[in-house]
């Protein structure tokens, strides 16, 4: 996977020095969904599994002299898988859900010389919610389900947005959201 990573970042590289920034602006607000590819959540041989989905939305703040823009915003993410067993008669079920709700702050550079690439790195402080449940056909357990391992969460990320239009944009950010790579648009409102 951090093969992957660094050929995404050599990608995002690439374009940054042979494009034309929608540079990111103080008035700016954007909202992003995304679907992750990699992740520590499920890395397992599962029976059913939902990608990881994200949403972020982000707005301006503040501007950095000549270099930058600061945003700050909301960050949502989803990720399920379940696995069902059996043998002799007897199944059981398995299923894992989780969320993560943060706030994330970016630094949008405007240095870069395309007017259609936002690049942008950050931190996003998170908190981690995992549900699970448990059910099986023995009798004893009929379905059982709590929380178990929540936790906070602290990560950098990195990314990119190429606008095709003045309000409409792709990404790939790099980090450990909900995922490793997430792939999705972008919306300027």
């Amino acid at each position: 996977m951090k093969t992957k990573a660094l050929y995404l970042l050599a990608l995002v590289f690439f374009i940054v020095a042979y494009s034309n920034a929608q540079s990111f602006t103080k008035e700016d607000k954007v909202i992003s969904l995304g679907i992750g590819i990699g992740s520590s959540l499920g890395s397992f041989d599962y029976s059913s599994q939902v990608p990881a989905l994200s949403l972020m939305y982000e707005q301006g703040i503040a501007v950095v002299g000549e270099t930058g823009v600061i945003s700050l915003g909301g960050y949502v993410g989803y990720k399920s898988f379940g696995y069902t067993t059996g043998s002799g008669g007897f199944t059981a079920e398995s299923k894992w859900n989780y969320t993560i709700v943060g706030v994330r702050g970016a630094f949008h550079f405007s240095q870069i010389p395309n007017e259609k690439l936002d690049v942008y790195g950050g931190l996003l402080v998170s908190y981690n919610i995992l549900n699970y449940t448990y059910k099986d056909n023995s009798g004893f357990n009929d379905g059982s389900s709590g929380s178990y391992g929540n936790s906070t969460g602290l990560t950098l990320f990195g990314g990119a947005r190429y606008y095709f239009s003045e309000n409409f944009a792709g990404f790939a950010e790099i980090g450990y959201g909900i995922a490793y790579l997430n792939l999705g648009v972008s919306f300027k409102l």
